[in-house]
């Protein structure tokens, strides 16, 4: 006996997919502005030779699901039958009564076109039982379907996409937005640069030309400040009302994950004890942290500890910050730094207003969150280590390590107005080793731009922070579109 006749299936899938009776994809549901993962999803779905299914990954609420409107309209523009494309929101109630087989083949048999490509946009696919298996045997059997899905939990849907066999998934991350698609979105002027401008290209600019671009880039300050307060989430970006973009990133992005999709998905119990890691997080964000110091501060065992860590990660609330190491140099074991997935969560969680923007040691902690989460972004294609190095034995630091094959890019973040490097600096003892490809420091003020003066032959370049995210997005946004 089914829970769901053919005739009410097929009423919600109608629902869905309005483009069946108009032949196009609502303007009010496809955005105008195309995020960076838009244009690597497309061009994975253009790729017939090397045909994989692909799965977005990343927070609620960060544009996920425009995306996948985003891509049907691209496809409908370009020609293809609207009757080609279904589209499906597993977590609505009545869907969560079918086997996604069921729905797939109710498509095929009352709308599909008999033949051709069928595309096919999974929306939550961790919502339906066993989808994992579905769209294996939709892989194997039906090489006419391209298959794009999304989900909240990235990890837990490559562990079941790497079940099913592997080579047939590709996993495309959906971060908060960056500063340059904040920008974009909010239709703020955004200047062309020329030239090299990701990291390891900085220190070979001419001093005077990286100062004339950073004057040139200076009116996107304003905007800078801004984005820290609601940058991070489309919708909330745009609708620009602090108190009420905070509650909404409270319930739909924090609660809701914590409360429902990590109990439903890997069946958390102490729902109250995860809330309270959590906000320590929030408090430490951007800190190195001990599992046994932490759990002692709020009542966890150290194992516990590790595996909320690793089911916020997994939620993609936040990014953990590995020890890296430089030239064999051994570093700190076991003990991660942690990022919040966007620095508007942690303003919101904090029950954090404008104030923030007024106080130093709270704005700095906000622009590292940023810088690591945009270069962990930009470097991703290449498979690098994004993490920090601290000496066991001076306590030395650097922020951020990206750890490439042909060497190391080394980012510390000074956003304060004397960006001096000091005795825990590790920077300026490995600035000039052979295996460095880049040692930048990430400033306030575009004052201070440009090499730093250290008096040794070493080369560190200065960028304030506004101009160096803006030209990370830039150069990711320039490799993708072409």
């Amino acid at each position: 006996m089914t829970l769901i006749s053919d005739e009410q299936l097929l009423q919600v899938l109608f629902r869905f997919n309005p483009w069946w009776s108009t032949g196009a994809v609502p303007l009010d549901i496809a955005k105008p502005v195309r995020r960076f993962a838009f244009f690597e999803t497309q061009r994975l779905l253009r790729h017939a030779p090397l045909r994989r299914a692909v799965v977005l990954s990343g927070p609620r609420r960060v544009g996920k699901t425009t995306i996948l409107y985003q891509l049907i309209a691209e496809l409908l523009q370009a020609g293809l039958s609207s009757s080609a494309v279904l589209y499906v929101s597993l977590d609505h109630p009545l869907l969560k009564l079918c086997a996604l087989g069921r729905i797939v083949e109710a498509y095929q048999q009352a709308i599909a076109p008999a033949e051709g490509p069928l595309y096919l946009f999974l929306d939550e696919v961790q919502y339906a039982e066993d989808w994992d298996r579905w769209v294996k045997t939709l892989y194997d059997q039906s090489p006419h379907f391209r298959i794009v899905a999304t989900g909240s939990a990235s990890p837990a849907l490559a562990l079941k996409a790497s079940e099913s066999g592997v080579g047939r998934w590709t996993t495309v991350r959906v971060p908060t937005l960056s500063f340059y698609e904040y920008l974009t979105l909010t239709a703020a002027e955004c200047p062309p640069v020329e030239g090299e401008v990701e990291p390891a290209a900085l220190t070979r600019w001419k001093p005077t030309e990286l100062v004339r671009l950073v004057h040139r880039l200076s009116p996107l300050q304003r905007a800078f400040n801004r984005y820290f307060l609601l940058g991070g989430f489309p919708e909330i970006a745009l609708a620009g009302d602090l108190a009420f973009g905070q509650r909404l990133m409270r319930e739909d992005i924090v609660d809701k994950v914590l409360k429902r999709d990590l109990t439903a998905l890997f069946g958390v119990r102490n729902v109250a004890d995860l809330e309270k890691l959590f906000v320590y997080l929030c408090l430490h964000s951007g800190g190195i942290l001990s599992l046994e110091t932490v759990g002692g501060a709020i009542g966890l065992s150290r194992p516990t500890v590790q595996n909320y860590l690793n089911l916020l990660e997994i939620a993609n609330l936040i990014y953990l910050s590995n020890p890296a190491e430089l030239s064999g140099k051994k570093a700190l074991r076991s003990r991660p730094k942690v990022y919040l997935a966007d620095a508007a969560i942690r303003n919101a969680v904090l029950l954090m207003g404008e104030e923030v923007l007024s106080n130093s040691s709270e704005l700095g902690l906000l622009v590292e969150t940023a810088v690591y989460k945009h270069v962990a972004q930009f470097y991703e294609a290449a498979l690098p280590k994004v993490g920090y190095f601290r000496d066991s034995k001076t306590g030395k630091e650097i922020d951020i390590v990206v750890s490439l094959p042909s060497g190391h890019v080394l980012l510390e973040v000074k956003y304060r107005e004397n960006p001096t490097l000091g005795p825990k600096d590790a920077l300026l003892d490995w600035a000039g080793n052979k295996g460095t490809l880049a040692a930048v420091v990430v400033t306030k003020r575009p004052e201070d731009t440009g090499p730093l003066p250290t008096g040794k032959e070493s080369r560190i370049m200065r960028i304030p922070a506004f101009a160096f995210l803006y030209l990370l997005g830039q150069a990711q946004r320039a490799e993708l579109v072409r």
